[in-house]
């Protein structure tokens, strides 16, 4: 990977901030012309240091404003076990984010849904289905105190 230098990395910070902000705006933030920023974000993007430019929904507004965090531990764990639970939690669309830990728990799962008793069906008609889980415990979220999808850079 090559290194980034300021202007890459304030073009970054700017597009976490907003990414709605045009080239022109990002040209004046850094009193550059827009041609030479225009150039530096298609790089940045065909080198995936952008990977995608997204909508953060309000999940209030949307109707899921119940996050629930799943800890899931396997019975077994060779590869073969890992892979199917990778693709089985993969189809379930409730799930926002699943990462393979380290520790006392093998899968952390994020889940936002419209209500307790939702989540009691998706754990009952979808979670449950998945085989090989051993233990699966769930916290809910009473507040959330922030939230940013931004990277320190």
């Amino acid at each position: 990977m090559e290194k980034l230098d300021t202007t890459d990395l304030d073009i970054l910070r700017i597009l976490q901030q907003d990414s709605k902000k045009t080239t022109k705006e990002i040209a004046e933030a850094l009193k550059l012309t827009p041609s030479p920023v225009y150039e530096r974000i298609r790089r940045l993007e065909q080198k995936g240091y952008i990977k995608k430019y997204v909508a953060l929904l309000d999940k209030k507004l949307v109707k899921k404003p119940i996050t629930a965090v799943c800890m899931v531990s396997l019975r077994y764990h060779n590869e073969g076990f890992i892979d199917k639970f990778d693709k089985q939690i993969r189809a379930l669309s409730e799930v926002q984010v699943c990462y393979h830990m380290a520790g006392k728990v093998d899968f952390f799962l994020k889940i936002n849904i419209e209500s307790l008793d939702a989540y009691h069906e998706f754990v009952r008609t979808k979670l449950s289905k998945i085989e090989n889980i051993g233990v699966l415990e769930s916290y809910f979220v009473l507040k959330e105190i922030f939230h940013t999808t931004a990277y320190d850079i």
